[in-house]
């Protein structure tokens, strides 16, 4: 038969509850008393029951064990203090040294602009010079790539136009072809045309019997 998992909640039943607190006490005491001789620790042991009763057990004795506890918790504390101070003196120096070299910092920025140059010396002012040229010679760079990028955004942009209207040329030549007549063929072939030109001709009126046309007109 299967036992089933016991729940970790208080039992509310007292003479269930007694038992169960006998029978794992002395589970407890045994498991201590195994650990301290198969590993030949130190074991130290203190159960109080809910009536207050005492239970205990020690490999060597509980005020020994005791006492070595509290000496070790006093040297870890002593121990966390000192590293707190470590610490602190570790970030009071980091940020000493980031306050110098924001200093540094603003110093150089403020010579670049040309200004604070007073109290400086010809080394510092070559390197200043220096500084101000390699900065140059970057944005140099920088500004011709930009140029030359929108070079060839243009070029291709001409491009695509270029193609266009030679697309819309094409169109156009199409469109103005002579329309298409059915041939006298009677058949579904169509043929082009060309258009004649306008020919005005002079027709004279006359009553009577036809005569024969004179060269000339009579004024």
């Amino acid at each position: 038969m299967v036992r089933g998992k016991t729940q970790m909640k208080r039992i509310e039943n007292a003479a269930s509850r007694q038992v169960t607190f006998s029978k794992r006490r002395n589970g407890l005491l045994k498991k201590a008393f195994e650990l301290s001789v198969l590993c030949d620790a130190e074991v130290a042991l203190v159960i109080f029951s809910a009536r207050g009763k005492l239970y205990e057990f020690s490999s060597t004795s509980i005020r020994s064990t005791i006492d070595r506890y509290q000496m070790r918790v006093k040297d870890q504390g002593q121990l966390t203090t000192k590293a707190f101070q470590e610490d602190m003196e570790h970030e009071t120096n980091d940020t000493q040294t980031l306050a110098k070299k924001i200093e540094s910092i603003e110093a150089s920025k403020r010579k670049l602009l040309g200004n604070d140059l007073e109290s400086c010396s010809m080394e510092e002012l070559h390197q200043t010079e220096n500084q101000l040229e390699r900065s140059l010679k970057k944005i140099r760079a920088k500004k011709h790539q930009l140029l030359r990028e929108q070079i060839d955004k243009l070029k291709e942009e001409e491009k695509n136009l270029l193609e266009q209207n030679a697309k819309l040329r094409e169109m156009c030549g199409m469109q103005q072809l002579g329309p298409s007549r059915k041939s006298k063929h009677g058949d579904d072939r169509e043929v082009f045309q060309p258009q004649t030109p306008n020919v005005d001709v002079e027709t004279d009126l006359f009553i009577g019997p036809p005569k024969r046309q004179q060269s000339g007109r009579k004024p």
